[in-house]
């Protein structure tokens, strides 16, 4: 390939043969000038790279690498690959520059690649069906379990070394990839598989009855691999992702995608995917209309829906707040929504409620975090978020960014800073909690449902990429 530049400056021909991993000789290679571009091999997956509503790529890996090719000009062309095992046949042929698809960094995969930045810990999992018995919940007890992995996977390495010092330990490996594999668990065709935590933490909130059975691992960590040799691309993303640059934009990846995730709760996401079955269907049209008319993702309306009522269009707080969208009487009435109760109405005047709050925030202040904002000024008021940017102004706070906010914001129940703000004390904790549980929400519905409208939309970005 023509961007396979030979070192040949200074360097007589006999030394543009290095040993690679394996002990062969392997041709030295430049890494890209500014402006040419980095080829990177990936696979589709939420916890890799994924296209967003607006089908632009997003997710984990894309965003490191983006930020990567950025900090060198260069241009970046993904090689979306369907598993481990095709990821790592396009390293070994030298097919692609770098390959950023969730790989765990081990002894035999150093021993063919070269090893790049390390960025995300990991622990292997063994996971079952939660009404499996009996649970595995120590290694000796994994033998005569049915073990499926994907193939060519840490998995499998993973499970021939445990086969190797147990007896009665047996896994296949599998063409399907880990969050397929991790359905089928969910369905109750396999008994069980291998899974990093990361993926399960992602995927287990659409099949709750997933159940962590068994840790095999700890300190695992996932990182880049690039071709033998690649070292002077290895070092320079090594360099990178240690400055202060890639430090920032680790930090924002793990706010991004995992952070508001939070602990695993069993009831309610075997409630909310039941529901999705039993309540959605016949409030899909009003949310997809309210979209239309306001801009605001139906998704996004249908999540924060079911924060505030669980889509039962009659209910009622103790406060006087009631219907899908809990609308206070006054909000109701400045929105020109005669009946709470009816769910077309509701609905309509919660989503142009949402998109004011949306609009009135500042236009320098980039998606997604312009959407929390909003999300959290519908819970606790325009006002509140005012001064809690004004807080966080004060303390050396961007309050434009959505993880900085989230620790300002409970700050408005802290007497310390209360009694200086112009709206005084306000539950700050609460609109954290309330936009990370939509966030958690919006991923469920999106990947369960067809949104096809909303692919122009305009709100953020996190989403789950659909599995299968």
């Amino acid at each position: 390939m023509s961007r396979f530049r030979l070192l040949i400056a200074l360097l007589p021909l006999a030394l543009l043969q290095a040993c690679g991993p394996d002990g062969a000789s392997v041709a030295t290679l430049e890494p890209p000038v500014p402006g040419e571009t980095l080829r990177v091999a990936t696979r589709n997956a939420a916890t890799t790279y994924y296209l967003d509503r607006r089908q632009a790529p997003a997710g984990p890996e894309h965003d490191l690498v983006a930020g990567f090719a950025e900090a060198n000009d260069w241009e970046v062309e993904w090689v979306t690959l369907g598993s481990t095992a095709e990821v790592l046949a396009a390293l070994e042929e030298g097919d692609v520059d770098l390959a950023a698809a969730g790989l765990t960094h081990l002894p035999s995969r150093d021993e063919r690649f070269r090893q790049g930045p390390s960025h995300t810990d990991v622990v292997e999992q063994l996971v079952c069906h939660r009404e499996r018995r009996p649970m595995p919940r120590e290694v000796e007890e994994m033998a005569d379990v049915e073990i499926r992995v994907t193939a060519d996977s840490s998995y499998a390495e993973r499970l021939e070394s445990l086969a190797n010092a147990h007896t009665g330990i047996a896994y296949a490996e599998d063409p399907r990839t880990t969050e397929m594999l991790l359905a089928a668990v969910a369905k109750r065709e396999v008994d069980c598989t291998l899974a990093d935590s990361n993926i399960v933490q992602v995927v287990r909130r659409h099949f709750p009855h997933l159940e962590v059975a068994l840790n095999l691992t700890r300190g695992d960590r996932l990182g880049w691999y690039l071709p033998a040799g690649h070292g002077a691309l290895a070092e320079r993303a090594r360099e990178w992702m240690a400055s202060p640059e890639g430090e920032a934009r680790l930090e924002t990846m793990q706010h991004r995608y995992y952070d508001y995730i939070g602990d695993f709760d069993f009831v309610d996401l075997r409630a909310l995917n039941r529901r999705i079955e039993e309540r959605l269907p016949p409030l899909l049209s009003h949310f997809l209309a309210a979209s239309e008319e306001t801009g605001m993702p139906a998704d996004l309306l249908a999540a924060l829906a079911y924060q505030e009522s669980h889509w039962d269009p009659r209910a009622v707080s103790p406060t006087g707040v009631r219907g899908i969208m809990m609308l206070t009487r006054n909000t109701a009435e400045s929105l020109g929504v005669a009946n709470r109760l009816d769910p077309a109405e509701a609905i309509d005047g919660g989503a142009r409620y949402l998109a004011d709050r949306h609009d009135r925030l500042p236009d320098t202040i980039p998606e997604p975090d312009r959407t929390y904002l909003a999300l959290a000024s519908y819970n606790i008021g325009r006002g509140h978020l005012l001064d809690a940017r004004q807080l966080a102004r004060e303390l050396g706070k961007n309050p434009d960014s959505w993880a900085d906010m989230r620790e300002v914001l409970p700050l408005k129940a802290d007497k310390r800073y209360y009694p200086q703000t112009r709206y005084g004390y306000a539950r700050g904790y609460e609109p954290v909690h309330y936009v990370q549980r939509i966030r958690n929400y919006l991923d469920v519905i999106s990947a369960a449902v067809e949104w096809l409208p909303l692919e122009s939309g305009d709100a953020g970005d996190e989403r789950v990429a659909r599995q299968g």
